[in-house]
């Protein structure tokens, strides 16, 4: 019986104890939480910090690199961009008749064939 009885007065005090650990190890759990909140939290503002450095001097490798280029790559003179544009424009008028031809849709473009043998004729003349 003495047994019972000690049993049932350390029953509690195990319950006791149980319950007392329990709590400590709640308080433990929020504390490494909050822990790892703020661990996280400052975490995410030094790589927005790091994204925020890294887009900056990714403006500046551009800006020097632009720099560069220009320093190493002048712009031409007004009359070769005048030419140049005179150029394209002659080519992208052109396009529609070798398009086809090109494409092996169509034959030789007449006009442009015509225009050659005009050269051709010219190369004669100056010939004899």
């Amino acid at each position: 019986m003495t047994s019972l009885f000690t049993q049932e007065i350390r029953l509690p005090k195990r319950h006791e104890e149980i319950v007392s650990q329990r709590l400590k190890s709640l308080q433990q759990m929020k504390s490494k939480s909050g822990d790892q909140n703020k661990a996280k939290a400052s975490q995410i503002q030094a790589a927005e910090a790091a994204f925020k450095r890294n887009l900056s001097l990714l403006k500046d490798i551009e800006g020097a690199e632009k720099f560069l280029q220009a320093r190493l790559h002048p712009f031409p003179p007004p009359e070769v961009v005048s030419l140049e544009t005179l150029y394209w424009a002659s080519v992208e008028e052109c396009i529609p008749k070798w398009e086809q031809f090109l494409l092996g849709r169509a034959s030789y473009p007449i006009g442009v064939e015509n225009q050659n043998e005009a050269e051709n004729e010219e190369e004669v003349k100056a010939q004899q």
